[in-house]
C-alpha cells in the first residue's frame, strides 16, 4: 500500500483513542485576547502548540565544541517566559537557536509516521521549527527546535501553534519505534537533550 496522509477525519478518529492528547478538534486562529498562531486540527495535519514551561536557548557559553555524542547541557541556558496584551512569549536573541517542547503528547500505532513542518507565519518572520520524524510507535512529547534565522530579536509564542504535523499512514511496519527500544522514546513534557 502507498503511504498517504491522514485526512482532518481520519487524524480525529484516532486522536479520540489517544493518539493525540490534548486534542483540540478544529483549528483554533482566536481566544479571549484575540488572535493567535493557529494550532489544532487542520484539514490534512494537527499544529501543535510550544509550551510556557521551558526553552533553553544555545548560549550557556561562548567557546567549546557542541557535540551530539556527548551534549553538555551547561550550553544551554533558560530563557525567560514573558506576557503582555499579545500573549505570552520567549524571546529568541538574532540567529539564536533553542530547544522548547510541545504541549501535545503522541502515541503513534505502528502504521503511521509524523513528520513536522514550519508553520507560514513564523517562516515569513525568518523563524524555522524543526522537528525530526516521529515514527510509528513512537511516544511522548515531541522536542522542538527553534532557530531565529534573521539579525533581529524575534519572539516566539508560547501555549500557541509553533508547527504542522503531517501523519503518513502506511502499511503497519515489522519493527515499531518501541520495539526497538528507541532512545527518545517516551519523552516527557520537558526538553530531551542530544543522546548517543
Amino acid at each position: 500500500r502507498i503511504m498517504a496522509v491522514l485526512s482532518d477525519t481520519q487524524i480525529k478518529e484516532r486522536a479520540l483513542k489517544g493518539m493525540i492528547t490534548p486534542f483540540v478538534d478544529k483549528l483554533v486562529t482566536k481566544d479571549k485576547q484575540g488572535s493567535v498562531l493557529s494550532y489544532g486540527l487542520s484539514s490534512y495535519g494537527y499544529d501543535i502548540r510550544l509550551s510556557p514551561s521551558q526553552c533553553l536557548l544555545f548560549g550557556g557559553v561562548q567557546h567549546g565544541i557542541c557535540d551530539p555524542k556527548d551534549f553538555d547541557p551547561d550550553i544551554l541556558k533558560e530563557t525567560e517566559l514573558h506576557e503582555d496584551e499579545r500573549g505570552k512569549y520567549f524571546i529568541l536573541p538574532p540567529y539564536g537557536y533553542c530547544l522548547g517542547v510541545a504541549v501535545e503528547r503522541l502515541d503513534l500505532p505502528r502504521d503511521i509516521t509524523v513528520v513536522a513542518v514550519g508553520k507560514s507565519t513564523y517562516a515569513r518572520a525568518g523563524i524555522m521549527a524543526n522537528i525530526t520524524p516521529a515514527e510509528a510507535g513512537w511516544e511522548g512529547h515531541l522536542t522542538l527546535e527553534i532557530s531565529n534565522c534573521t539579525p533581529l530579536f524575534n519572539r516566539i509564542y508560547a501555549s500557541e501553534g509553533i508547527c504542522q504535523l503531517l501523519f503518513y499512514q502506511g502499511d503497519p511496519c515489522d519493527v515499531s519505534y518501541q520495539e526497538r527500544k528507541g532512545k527518545y522514546q517516551n519523552q516527557p513534557a520537558e526538553v530531551t537533550l542530544a543522546r548517543a
